[in-house]
């Protein structure tokens, strides 16, 4: 029996998704080495602090401080740190001394993918982040090569779990914001600081990273419109159900056409209404999917779980798998599948519906004025409710409307809301979402 050659490889950072791929490696040996057709050797894992606790006991002499030597010595590089630096430098590093880089750090290849790329290309290496978006579930690849021989035109994901918890938390119980936050942070789903979830920065990361394998072009995370969640309130949640909707942050890249004819796409991540009949909709909990439009291939939607240490491990030994195959049977490294230039269009060329709130004053003559005034920015109205409050103090009477608009230019939408501001019938704009899919 031939005997198999030794690949070394390195692992950068021993967190909750660290820890379990080294226990996989570790673990499945044979297993792998049947797949790639080479032993995989954890020849280090770098760390800062040497002495910390682990949730998986792994052999003490594996860890180092020295992160700069381990990847000069590997075939592949695992970088799991996370953040900007030093983890670019050590993946640069890493692919100039003939290194593949597997990769999850979404916020390194927003802000500065093109460099890896580039380098990765010049030094013969495969550069693999399947990890980066989506955790568990399979999407770059199927992006990348299943759909390689068709046009996308658009993709709609969930791809924050802390988000989609805390906005299902708020759809079944009726909790308000603060509440689900808290409920998410105690069962481990938020970080103690959350404001890269739910602000939407994970998600807008993660965006740019969709468009540019869907629409063959770079985006950074500048190309994306980004808004959070922290606005969206019980009352919101409540009036969505009540119409038939649900409420989801939602990453969105399509291509489209301005009103100036040109074509290019747009990459937005915002809270959205859905139709609960949607496919999105029924996803639940701190899961993830995403959803693919595409002009043969018709409707696809991909689903799983998007975060977790042992499902995000799931995507990293994929890649581990995939680059180690590419050495073992030779040729060049995957290339980025960048093949032009699509100019990243603002959230103003987008095509969306709006639904609005608004306190009126309850009186003969408002709901005209409001109609006309959408009439007068070419915006339709598809569903208008109005309930009738009293103010128990004043007992003065007031009416909540809730308004879903047709689909239109985002622009002219934005224009309509902040026209119907300026109405003196207008007590306030208690919110303002954008709907899609119907």
């Amino acid at each position: 029996m031939t005997e198999l050659r030794t690949l070394k490889v390195a692992l950068l950072g021993c967190g909750n998704v660290g820890a379990q791929v080294a226990r996989i490696l570790i673990d499945d040996a044979d297993a792998l080495a049947a797949r790639t057709g080479a032993r995989l050797e954890l020849s280090g894992i770098a760390v800062r602090n040497l002495d910390a606790e682990r949730d998986v006991e792994l052999p003490q002499e594996l860890f180092t401080a020295d992160a700069e030597t381990l990847v000069k010595d590997a075939d592949v590089v695992i970088e799991l740190m996370g953040g900007i630096e030093p983890a670019r430098t050590l993946i640069l590093t890493a692919m100039r001394h003939g290194s593949c880089v597997v990769t999850g750090n979404k916020a390194l290849l927003a802000q500065d993918g093109p460099t890896l790329y580039e380098e990765a290309d010049k030094a013969g290496v495969q550069l693999s982040y399947e990890a980066a978006v989506a955790g568990a579930i399979p999407i770059l690849r199927p992006i990348r090569d299943s759909l390689s021989g068709d046009r996308i035109t658009r993709v709609l994901g969930i791809v924050n779990g802390t988000t989609n918890f805390i906005l299902d938390q708020m759809d079944s119980t009726g909790a308000q914001f603060a509440d689900a936050l808290a409920e998410a942070q105690r069962l481990g789903y938020a970080e103690a600081d959350p404001t890269a979830d739910v602000e939407g920065y994970d998600a807008a990361a993660k965006a740019a990273i969709l468009a540019s394998l869907s629409f063959h072009t770079r985006f950074a995370l500048e190309d994306v419109s980004c808004e959070g969640i922290t606005a969206v309130s019980a009352a919101d949640i409540a009036a969505a159900k009540e119409a038939g909707f649900v409420i989801k942050l939602l990453a969105i890249a399509e291509k489209l056409t301005d009103e100036d004819g040109k074509t290019g796409v747009s990459v937005r991540v915002h809270p959205t209404l859905l139709p609960r009949e949607h496919p999105l909709a029924a996803v639940r909990g701190a899961f993830n999917a995403v959803f693919i439009e595409a002009e043969n291939a018709g409707e696809l939607m991909f689903y799983g779980q998007g975060a977790g240490g042992t499902p995000t491990a799931s995507a990293v030994l994929g890649d581990l798998v995939s680059a180690a195959r590419r050495i073992v049977l030779g040729g060049p490294g995957r290339t980025e599948t960048t093949t032009g230039h699509v100019p990243a269009l603002p959230i103003d060329a987008s095509i969306t519906s709006y639904y609005i709130g608004l306190d009126v004053a309850d009186q003969p003559g408002v709901l005209a004025r409001i109609a006309q005034l959408f009439a007068e920015h070419g915006v339709s109205i598809e569903i208008m409710r109005q309930t009738i409050h009293r103010d128990a103090d004043s007992n003065v009477e007031s009416a909540e409307l809730r308004i879903v608009t047709h689909r239109a230019r985002e622009s002219a939408l934005a224009a309509t809301v902040k026209a119907v501001k300026g109405l003196d019938v207008i007590n306030s704009v208690t919110s303002v979402l954008r709907v899609e899919g119907v």
